[in-house]
């Protein structure tokens, strides 16, 4: 168990755009990629998490996986997580070509020396939050609550795909987001309760939540529920206007340290809870990537040393905070 200031802090290529190679790239592959990711050393980070928003990991041959590890080595940055996003298991059209995804997900991270793979039961964006300027403010998939035969298939997917990131040394880490089974703290924690496997936690990303343009569960009550549950960490915040008198409710995308949740009280409650692992910061608008450097500064020049010698025990398997370092 480390203290707080020795968890890395990655961040999110969710800035950097789609350079997939069925995305019709215009340059040579390898040369964006490499271009990205000198990119983001550039802006001061030494880790990064591979955001499937810019790659889709699963889908790489070995050779490109093999040119994607020679960049991460050129750019001298290493890959300390993998984010697979809107890849829902329980999907009834992709939810088979999705977990065998997944499972590729999982092989290419083994692969590229990648601690910590996340997912999550989020849909692909509709037409209507696609036109939007901030997606979450349109609704999207809603997973029923009352279908028990879905949670039954999400806890049974997920025990899968935990036993294989297991067998190849792996942590799987689910994501907090709107409307899914992971859409509340209590659902979440059940869910990851209920697959039961010690290489299964949480990835607490509980500004997904409070962005939403309704009532939503305070920020404390949702990072003190999950964090004893926590494997990994995506960080980010918003400004919120709450009036309930007549029902107007709005977010949009702020610093860590200047939004609505309070990053100092929630990195004091993850070291309580235990957590020691990858910390991942994302942002969206603007020139993301230089958000997330500058939350990165905060975390690691002001947050992060003054929860120094603050320690718990999590109820999940971490990952060695020094894994991945450059």
């Amino acid at each position: 168990m480390s203290t707080p200031e020795a968890w890395p802090i990655a961040s999110a290529m969710l800035s950097l755009g789609n350079a997939d190679p069925e995305a019709g790239v215009a340059q040579p592959l390898r040369d964006r990629w490499l271009a990205d990711l000198t990119e983001v050393r550039g802006a001061g980070f030494d880790r990064v998490d591979l955001t499937d928003s810019w790659l889709h990991y699963g889908d790489l041959s070995a050779g490109q996986l093999a040119d994607l590890r020679a960049c991460l080595d050129e750019a001298a940055l290493s890959a300390v997580s993998m984010s697979a996003i809107r890849r829902s298991v329980i999907d009834a059209d992709a939810g088979d070509a999705h977990l065998a995804y997944l499972h590729r997900c999982i092989d290419a991270a083994a692969e590229l020396g990648v601690g910590v793979v996340s997912a999550g039961l989020h849909r692909a964006l509709t037409d209507e939050q696609r036109e939007r300027l901030w997606f979450w403010t349109a609704v999207g998939h809603v997973d029923d609550p009352e279908d028990a035969e879905a949670w039954r298939r999400a806890v049974s997917r997920f025990r899968e795909l935990g036993a294989h990131a297991e067998n190849v040394g792996l942590l799987l880490s689910l994501e907090l987001y709107e409307d899914t089974y992971l859409g509340s703290a209590s659902s979440a924690v059940r869910l990851v309760e209920e697959i039961g496997s010690d290489a299964v936690g949480l990835n607490p990303d509980i500004g997904n939540l409070i962005r939403l343009p309704r009532p939503v569960e305070h920020w404390r009550e949702l990072i003190e529920q999950t964090a004893p549950y926590a494997n990994f960490w995506h960080v980010k915040n918003y400004a919120r206007y709450e009036d309930p008198s007549t029902g107007l409710y709005s977010a949009v995308p702020a610093y860590l340290e200047s939004g609505v949740i309070d990053y100092r009280t929630c990195i004091k409650v993850m070291a309580q809870a235990g957590f020691d692992g990858v910390v991942c910061v994302e942002h969206y608008g603007g020139d993301g990537l230089s958000m997330s450097a500058a939350n990165r500064d905060y975390l690691h020049d002001r947050v992060l040393p003054a929860a120094r010698g603050i320690e718990g025990t999590s109820r999940v398997r971490q990952m060695s905070s020094t894994a991945g370092a450059a």
